[in-house]
């Protein structure tokens, strides 16, 4: 029986333990649609899974990595045949099913887009979920109707893959954007992406005022807690805040004053269970409006024996833009 390198988390007496393992299809759990996969990436929540960092993983054992791109060998859903080039993350992959860091992956064909044309499986894993979820932040801010002349927009955790991405999309549409971060060592790094300014994240981690100085007519947050909260309350009236992330923590010391009194709009971003409609949407924009120049410019790639190293750095915080890992190297 064929079977195909995994990097595989276990439960242990102490925690969990991630290893190495051959495995075959029959381990694999249900699904409609069988997938040799080529490539997937490491995003924050994976990092979190592969270290045990934050209770991530709902199964043991898994095969963690929350996206994945490759080819259908086998299929039994309608949409899909033998031979199509698929993408896929969220859906609780990588998380209670076996997800994107192996070779052969099993899966519902519901959770499947198509390969972008004229992109490669490695693009689409250098956009993976963090540069889809920016973009589900950009149609977000655009849907409220933030414009580029209103003012910067504002991107928290820039130095990330969701931020990252973001820059680069927001810069393409004409918007000025500030990252904040805090390394500033990469401030040349965020205004090659199109930042016009950069911010310290310091600034952002003080007590929070119900209503401070307004800064910024919107903002992109993968941050969460504290940093958010005070974003919340330098945004101009009628502005808004797509939230994507809880980097920081999932708390959210803030008060009603930014809403009620300046009638601030914070938009929750959920990229796990986004509808097949909006998936499809977000992914046609992507191909559109990224610049795929600038993408392979955040993005480094590493084989599958490097997770363990790059998880344990992008929790962190030592990474920059985007990992893409190649499964067969």
């Amino acid at each position: 029986m064929n079977t195909f390198r995994a990097l595989v988390v276990s439960k242990t007496e102490s925690g969990q333990s991630a290893d190495f393992a051959e495995w075959t299809e029959d381990q694999l759990m249900p699904g409609d649609v069988t997938i040799r996969v080529s490539h997937s990436s490491v995003n924050y929540k994976d990092g979190l899974a592969v270290t045990g960092k934050s209770p991530i993983i709902r199964h043991y054992p898994l095969i963690p990595g929350i996206d994945l791109a490759g080819k259908v060998t086998k299929s039994s859903h309608p949409r899909w045949k033998v031979g199509d080039d698929v993408v896929l993350g969220g859906w609780g992959v990588g998380e209670s099913h076996h997800g994107g860091f192996a070779q052969v992956a099993r899966v519902k064909g519901d959770w499947l887009v198509p390969l972008s044309k004229g992109w490669k499986p490695e693009d689409a894993m250098a956009v993976g979920v963090a540069g889809y979820t920016s973009m589900l932040c950009v149609m977000a801010l655009e849907e409220q109707g933030v414009k580029p002349d209103q003012g910067e927009v504002l991107v928290t955790g820039a130095a990330g893959g969701v931020g990252s991405v973001a820059i680069v999309l927001l810069a393409k549409l004409g918007f000025k954007v500030a990252a904040s971060t805090r390394r500033p060592n990469e401030a040349d790094y965020l205004k090659s992406l199109g930042a016009t300014s950069i911010v310290d994240a310091a600034e952002l981690n003080t007590p929070v005022k119900a209503l401070a100085k307004t800064r910024w007519a919107a903002a992109i947050d993968s941050v969460g807690s504290t940093t958010l909260a005070n974003v919340l309350s330098q945004i101009v009236p009628e502005g808004s805040v797509a939230a994507c992330g809880l980097a920081q923590g999932m708390d959210l010391p803030t008060s009603v004053a930014p809403f009620i009194l300046r009638g601030v709009r914070l938009i929750g971003i959920n990229s796990v269970t986004t509808p097949l409609p909006r998936r499809e949407a977000t992914w046609a924009r992507l191909a559109r409006d990224l610049d795929l120049a600038k993408l392979h410019s955040l993005t480094t790639t590493v084989g599958l024996s490097d997770v363990p190293q790059v998880a344990a750095e992008i929790v962190a915080g030592k990474t920059r833009g985007r990992v893409v890992v190649d499964v067969n190297r």
